[in-house]
């Protein structure tokens, strides 16, 4: 895990981009591929070029030189630009919702499977949106209890989604596992209702084809039209039925073929894959299945999306699929969140807005000593690789926000420029480069996590919950203000009724099933 790291001169060292392993959410991932239906930070954007904007250090320039930044398991590295922070964005939510699912079941999370930056983005954001393709930027941050550590917020938000007539349409292609532990309550079933109801939500001129696996994959049905064909589909989805052992790689890979042979010129192409991940049969590697279908993401640009369902599932499997995929993840635990992924948040991922999306911190090395990016552990990107864009960012639609949450330790008594923040991304179409970037500085910091907004302090109730379930685990330092879980649990309850949200009550639920599990 990374550890706290000194931004101070000193020699070049390299930091790794590790890709992110699963495609956690079977049920999940349906709404992922159909997933939609500063205080002290100003942005400035610019066509992207040189790179030069306003603020103390701008993200790194691609030089000769070496990576900057540090190994995760590294303990603090004195490099002469260290106050560098990159990774690719993320919007995946998978690692949450199976943790909430664990905890309900009276169990406690596999603190491998806890990725904090899914936890944090699960959760509705006020960031102000642009009006068009891009993002805009808020940064903002708090003072915490422990003395010169402060938590720094990074907002990125797309525009919001359209209304659904003004999407492009969609060519999906699901790949469902139909191995014999589908057969649990909560797996096939579910996803069985929830693609029942995309077919009727989706519009006429959207395709759907479906691909099963078990001991080996078929093609049940080509790509189809939705207009007059609705019937045909729902038999196909209904006729399904759980078999024998999980062939995940011969699935993926029949599912690509079949997405390419129905791939639609101007739509948005993708394949879907709804699995508990527990491959047992054939080609289990992730890099080996996805080699085997390169091709097939590169020369015609399809994203792989993963949907995780069940009450044991392979997550590491499903995450780096998606990760390596250009894929989004989403864990569906029951019907209410299905309805919600599938039917609520459709245009999300059928459209797109940016693509090989990246984000660049740049810490002042006058007011901060140390910082830590909290998750994003298999994002990470090379500082030189931020406007390198050969090298994969995250894709993202309209109506997302992406946060990323740092802890800061400033210099006693420091005062002026903090951070800037920088995000850089490919235009969907024309694949022309665009960057934003917003700043902080020292005296827009709230002095307490108590003073700051509604949804600050739940971003950061999220971190720690997130921080506290990964604890046993010695890669990991515990956040700095540390509140306990019986403390973070009273702060969310009284969140959840100030925001008058039912995720955030949630979010209380879960901390106290945590606590009472821990005791």
């Amino acid at each position: 895990m990374e550890r706290y790291r000194t931004p101070r001169p000193d020699t070049p060292h390299g930091r790794t981009r590790r890709l992110r392993a699963a495609l956690l959410a079977l049920t999940a991932t349906s709404g992922l591929l159909l997933t939609a239906c500063s205080a002290g930070g100003s942005d400035s954007s610019n066509k992207a070029s040189d790179g030069s904007h306003g603020g103390f250090p701008a993200p790194a320039a691609p030089t000769a030189g070496g990576q900057q930044g540090e190994d995760r398991f590294a303990g603090p590295s004195p490099t002469p630009d260290d106050h560098l922070s990159t990774f690719a964005l993320d919007v995946d939510t998978a690692s949450y919702g199976y943790a909430r699912r664990t905890l309900a079941a009276g169990q406690r999370p596999d603190p491998s499977t806890i990725r904090p930056e899914e936890f944090v983005n699960s959760f509705r954001q006020d960031y102000r949106r642009p009006d068009g393709n891009g993002f805009t930027v808020t940064v903002d941050g708090a003072r915490t209890d422990e003395k010169n550590w402060s938590l720094v917020r990074v907002g990125l938000a797309t525009r919001p989604a359209a209304d659904g007539g003004e999407r492009p349409p969609a060519a999906l292609t699901f790949v469902i596992d139909i191995s014999g532990s589908m057969s649990e309550p909560g797996r096939l079933d579910l996803a069985q209702k929830s693609l029942d109801t995309m077919t009727d939500r989706l519009r006429d001129d959207d395709s759907v084809a479906i691909v099963t696996f078990s001991e080996k994959a078929e093609q049940v049905l080509p790509m189809t039209r939705l207009g007059g064909h609705r019937g045909e589909i729902h038999h196909a989805i209904d006729g399904l039925e759980p078999t024998y052992s999980t062939n995940l790689g011969a699935g993926v890979e029949t599912g690509y073929a079949t997405a390419v042979e129905g791939r639609r010129k101007n739509a948005t192409n993708r394949v879907v894959l709804v699995s508990d991940g527990l491959a047992n049969d054939g080609d289990t590697d992730p890099d080996s299945i996805l080699n085997r279908i390169s091709s097939a993401r590169r020369e015609y640009g399809i994203t792989l999306f993963g949907v995780g369902v069940g009450s044991d599932y392979g997550d590491a499997l499903m995450e780096r699929l998606a990760d390596k995929g250009d894929g989004h993840t989403v864990y569906v635990s029951g019907q209410d969140e299905a309805r919600k992924v599938f039917c609520n948040q459709l245009p999300q991922n059928i459209d797109l807005t940016a693509r090989d999306a990246k984000a660049q911190v740049a810490f002042d090395p006058a007011t901060v000593t140390e910082f830590r990016l909290v998750g994003y552990d298999d994002r990470r990107v090379a500082d030189d690789d931020f406007r390198n864009d050969r090298v994969d960012g995250g894709e993202v639609g309209p109506g997302h926000t992406v946060t990323a949450l740092y802890a800061v330790r400033t210099r006693p008594g420091a005062d002026g420029h903090l951070a800037t923040a920088t995000v850089r991304w490919l235009d969907p179409d024309t694949r022309d480069p665009h960057e934003q970037s917003g700043e902080l500085e020292t005296g827009a910091l709230s002095d307490s996590l108590g003073e700051a907004s509604p949804r600050f302090q739940v971003t950061a109730v999220a971190a720690y919950f997130a921080d506290a379930l990964r604890q046993g685990d010695d890669r990991w330092r515990s956040l700095p203000g540390d509140p306990g879980l019986s403390e973070l649990h009273d702060r969310a309850e009284r969140l959840a009724k100030k925001t008058e949200d039912r995720d955030v009550q949630q979010l209380a639920d879960a901390i106290d099933q945590a606590d009472r599990n821990q005791g």
